[in-house]
């Protein structure tokens, strides 16, 4: 990171330089850093990492495919196939069109893969990859700023969430027609009565809403927040690498610096885990809900 105005950072001014992204605009252009919401700005960091991630993910289940034998699996294999094998549990749990699973099903496997990856960009140093682009950057004409974690990126998980909305609205059309579908959203939920049609489609474009918006809300503000105390964590030992004493209380800070940082890698292992069966599993039951008429 950048020293400010000749001296070092404040724990704010820390703060602040990793919560911001490296933007471009439609034209690639440099973006100015603001709050107001642009659609002609891309955050170009959450958009390089949440690709190559993908691309990894991918490769990593082609590879799986391509080495399975009938015999006695490896490691590897055998660690894909009970992979493969919860996820297709929980899709024949939910949605009971197997034609419909020969899709849906590799599609939770692949969100569940790709989110866990780019959960696990969180697992990374904090200022192991920010601090190679600080040197990188600017030699390349480009601002210092780069965020590594690509779900703590709210465009990348309402992006995932207005995706799976889209693919709710495919199999609505697919499973009852675009005229079933059509009177479902005026009939239901609260009757076919023609007085209630407009309270009816009211509440169907409420419901859209809520699950897109909550769905990708969720995954957002845990990795948000796992993303921030990483911060803190990291600005404890900064504390202890410029004030190092013994018998100063910066010292106690290295300590804790350590311990702090242990403890919380290894309960955020769980987290990104969770984080990444829980979008799966939401995906899954949004997919079922519009397998089923009202």
């Amino acid at each position: 990171m950048a020293e400010a105005a000749g001296h070092a950072p404040t724990a704010g001014e820390y703060i602040v330089h990793h919560l911001q992204h490296l933007q471009k605009t439609l034209s690639f252009e440099p973006a100015k850093q603001t709050s107001i919401v642009d659609f002609s700005v891309f955050n170009l960091d959450s958009l390089v990492y949440s690709v190559l991630l993908g691309a990894l993910g991918c490769f990593v289940l082609w590879r799986a495919a391509r080495a399975a034998t009938s015999g006695v699996p490896g490691r590897f294999q055998a660690a894909l196939e009970i992979l493969v094998e919860m996820v297709d549990n929980q899709a024949k749990g939910v949605i009971h069109n197997a034609n419909s699973r020969k899709l849906v099903s590799p599609l939770a496997l692949t969100v569940f893969v790709w989110i866990f990856l780019m959960n696990f960009m969180d697992m990374l140093p904090v200022d192991l990859l920010p601090g190679i682009w600080h040197h990188v950057g600017p030699a390349l004409g480009q601002a210092d700023y780069m965020r590594v974690v690509p779900t703590a990126d709210l465009s990348t998980t309402l992006g995932l969430s207005v995706s799976v909305l889209l693919v709710c609205i495919f199999y609505n059309i697919k499973i009852k027609g675009i005229g079933g579908w059509s009177h479902e959203l005026i009939a239901a939920p609260f009757g076919d009565k023609w007085f209630l049609y407009p309270v009816n489609f009211l509440m169907q474009m409420i419901e859209f809403l809520a699950k897109t918006v909550s769905h990708g809300m969720r995954l957002f503000g845990n990795m948000f927040a796992g993303e921030l105390v990483f911060m803190l964590i990291a600005l404890m030992g900064g504390v202890w690498a410029w004030q190092f004493n013994p018998l100063s209380g910066g010292f106690w800070l290295g300590v804790g610096h350590v311990v702090a940082g242990t403890v919380w890698t290894l309960f955020h292992i769980l987290v990104i885990t969770l984080q990444a069966f829980i979008f799966m599993m939401l995906t899954l039951i949004y997919v079922g809900q519009a397998h089923d008429a009202h």
